[in-house]
């Protein structure tokens, strides 16, 4: 399998809420996460990341990603993928009452590679304008 293949499906699962159970496949055990965004400042684990994507689902049932853009760097084993996310938070999950207001966020996934597996994931994304949207702030 291509290492674009692999980040196609690993983007793929995580964004529709699968979580590691199901994501690991596609990563070393210690895949690593990072973000420079206050809302995922305590996650550093790739595990942590697809665990917490899952749980957006719960607030946000019609949560799902637009994928943009593909694009693989073969020789540097690195892919970079560029989507929208899109939710309608319509269910209390422990955070508040609905709002009933809809999320469209950009964000861009720079995933590293071992081989076939990938080994780390930086996001790229504006989490203030997100929750803004959301009205969380």
């Amino acid at each position: 399998m291509s290492i674009k293949q692999t980040a196609h499906d690993f983007c793929e699962a995580c964004d529709a809420g699968k979580g590691w159970d199901v994501c690991k496949q596609w990563c070393v055990e210690d895949a690593t996460f990072s973000v420079q965004a206050d809302a995922l400042a305590e996650i550093t684990t790739l595990a942590d990341y697809t665990e917490w994507a899952k749980g957006l689902l719960t607030p946000m049932p019609d949560a799902h990603a637009e994928f943009k853009s593909l694009a693989v760097d073969e020789d540097a084993g690195r892919a970079i993928l560029f989507a929208v996310f899109h939710g309608t938070h319509t269910a209390d999950a422990g955070n508040g009452a609905p709002t009933g207001r809809k999320v469209a966020s950009d964000y861009v996934y720079v995933l590293d590679f071992d081989g076939q597996k990938i080994r780390g994931m930086t996001k790229v994304w504006n989490d203030v304008h997100a929750l803004t949207q959301l009205g969380w702030m």
